[in-house]
């Protein structure tokens, strides 16, 4: 068993609790999915946040969903010109047999033009408004 690191990001249409709270939640059960984990085989988890994301810290989606035992870390984003808003991202450590080309990396809603350069990526944008 390897360990590898787990990329992913959400972006939220707005900042509040509640919001951020699915959001992440949504980010993190998509992780875990897409590449086949349970809470046993994380490591550990950072998230950031960009600055305009205040409402709640992301690791407590996290803690709701049970990571009672899991070191989990939040973090501010660099704030880069012409970055993008309300964005949440994770990475996780992992214990798994993925090699690394293996690995699924998760991109959703806005954040899903974040990375289109991994190879392997679930990415999920926001459906197009009418």
């Amino acid at each position: 068993m390897a360990v590898r690191a787990v990329r992913g990001a959400t972006q939220l249409e707005v900042d509040e609790r509640e919001h951020l709270l699915e959001r992440v939640a949504e980010l993190v059960r998509t992780v875990l999915h897409s590449n086949d984990l349970t809470n046993d085989d994380l490591i550990s988890v950072i998230f950031t946040a960009t600055s305009d994301v205040q409402s709640e810290f992301p690791a407590y989606a996290a803690r709701l969903m049970g990571m009672t035992d899991v070191p989990l870390l939040c973090a501010r984003e660099l704030e880069i010109g012409g970055g993008m808003p309300l964005v949440v991202r994770l990475l996780a450590h992992v214990e798994t047999d993925l090699t690394r080309d293996e690995v699924t990396h998760v991109y959703l809603h806005g954040a899903a033009a974040l990375r289109r350069d991994l190879a392997h990526v679930h990415a999920v944008p926001d459906e197009t408004k009418a």
